[in-house]
Order: C-alpha cells, then structure tokens, then sequence
C-alpha cells in the first residue's frame, strides 16, 4: 500500500504520553519495530506511520494535514487553539478522550496570599508556561495582571520572586506542596485525546480511520470492565442482578440435578469493588472469580 494510503498519526516523541501512546496501539494490534531518534515508525501489520514529534507541534501537524490523526493532551490542543489563529477548532476535531494522562491546569499560590477567587489575582504576576490559556482566563474574569511565560521550573517562580503566583499543570499536587504553593483554582481538566484534522480524507483512509477506531473503542471498552463469574443459589438471583453493573443480560447456568443453584456470568461496565464483591456474597453468592477483559467488540 502506498504512503498516501496509509494513516499518519502524530504521537509525542517523549514524555508522559508518549509511552502509553505506543501501549494503547499495541493494545489494538498493532505491530512496531520501534528505532529510537526516527521520525517515522511503521506498522508491519496494519497501514499505520507514526511520527514522533515534540507534543506542541502535535495540533499544528494535524490542523494542516501533516498527519491525520495525532494523540495530545487537552492542555496543550487548548493552547494552541488560543495561542494561533490557524488552529482553530474547526481544523481539529476530538475523536475520543482516551482516559489517560490526566492532569489539570491550576493557580497556585503561596499561603500567604490570601486567595479568595480569580479577583485575587488582580495586579499580580503569575508565571506560567500556559500565557494564552491563562489570558482566556484572565479576560473571562476581567482580571488584569502581568503574565511571566516561563518554559519550565514553574513552580519555583514565587521563591524566586520572579512571580507572586503560578499557573501550571498539575497531576498529584506534591510538586506544589514541596515548593509551599496551594492549589487555589483550575481552569480546566485535561487527558489525552484522539484528534483528526478538519481536512477532507480519501474513502480509503476513512475505511481506516474506522477500522483503527473501533479497535480503540474496543481497548477503552475492556480496560473499563470486568468479567465476573459466580454461583448462587437460585432464588438469590434477583438480588445479585440488583448489584451487577452489567453491560447487558447475565448469562444463567444451572448447576447440578436439583434445579435449586445456578452459575452466573456477567461483564460489569464500571469497576467492581470490593464492597460490590462483598454485597454480591452476602446476597447468597459464591466462588467469585473477577477477570480482567483485553478487548470488547460490540
């Protein structure tokens, strides 16, 4: 198959969606020979390319048609989206949010400043490596303040006196507490997701595009549920159904001659806890194996 009928997708070079990028096709059955520093990374059994590149120019290569797809944080699409008026949302469209990579970008502030809400920030200097999404922000709450663009280290900007407070990503929060900040106020939530361009494509990569994303609807659908088996007696039956998270219809399965247990089979949508577990065993079940799912193709 030629080059202009294979799939380009843009992933990051290196970084914190990087790998989980390559696991996710991996997961969908892709194969890679992956050869470090190459821009290029082919598929041996599905007409795929990948190119790797810095996660900033992501939303770019994809806007233009560099590449057809491209998986990027939300952070970074939303800065570009500010930051260029080429890129706009009509040249990007989110495909799927792909439940990895979360993050957030927040204020954050020393607890001496006595924070309130956005008005707070009034005259201030706030250093972040997110100038347009933090002017959105500003202008939405009609704040002025003077924005310091910093390319990393964010969060030592207060210490250093180059800011009174930052705007940064934040995952768990304890590189802020190692610095003495407290998280004041998030602009917005982000993840990875699945991006395609607004650019017209061939019949032949839109069969592509929807072979590649049913194999990844089918991954998210697998790593979001359990298959759970379990026998009970049967007039249990009614109440363990109560409790299951199912996708669907259990299957049922008598067990023995006297008609009076059964064997319960069931794919739970959301995660099954152990209080799910606990209250399964308390409605009358038992012998209950809980087993993870690769892959669901509806």
């Amino acid at each position: 198959m030629s080059t202009t009928q294979r799939l380009r997708i843009a992933i990051q070079k290196s970084g914190r969606l990087a790998e989980k990028s390559i696991s996710l096709f991996m997961k969908c059955g892709l194969d890679f020979e992956l050869h470090k520093n190459q821009l290029f990374q082919s598929s041996a059994n599905f007409p795929i390319d990948l190119m790797l590149v810095r996660d900033d120019d992501i939303p770019s290569y994809v806007a233009d048609g560099v590449c057809d797809l491209g998986i990027v944080g939300e952070n970074v699409l939303k800065e570009n989206i500010f930051s260029r008026k080429d890129v706009s949302p009509g040249c990007i469209e989110i495909l799927s949010r792909l439940n990895f990579g979360y993050c957030r970008l927040a204020i954050a502030a020393p607890p001496t400043l006595n924070y309130k809400n956005p008005q707070s920030l009034q005259g201030l200097k706030i250093a972040t490596s997110y100038p347009s999404c933090l002017k959105a922000f500003l202008a939405e709450n009609n704040v002025t303040a003077e924005i310091i663009e910093l390319s990393g280290s964010v969060e030592i900007a207060p210490v250093l006196s180059i800011a009174d407070v930052i705007c940064d990503l934040v995952s768990t929060g304890s590189t802020l507490r190692s610095n003495g900040l407290i998280e004041t106020t998030t602009l917005f939530e982000s993840q990875a997701c699945l991006v395609r361009t607004g650019k017209i494509l061939s019949p032949e990569k839109m069969i592509l595009l929807e072979r590649l994303f049913q194999r990844i609807r089918g991954v998210q659908t697998a790593s979001r549920s359990k298959y759970i088996m379990m026998n009970a007696p049967k007039e249990a039956l009614p109440q363990i159904l109560s409790l299951l998270p199912g996708m669907e219809e259990p299957s049922i399965m008598p067990i023995g001659t006297d008609g009076k247990k059964i064997a319960i089979h069931a794919v739970a949508s959301e995660d099954v806890f152990w209080e799910t577990i606990e209250n399964l065993k308390k409605a009358g079940a038992n012998a209950i194996l809980v087993l993870p799912i690769e892959k669901v193709i509806a």
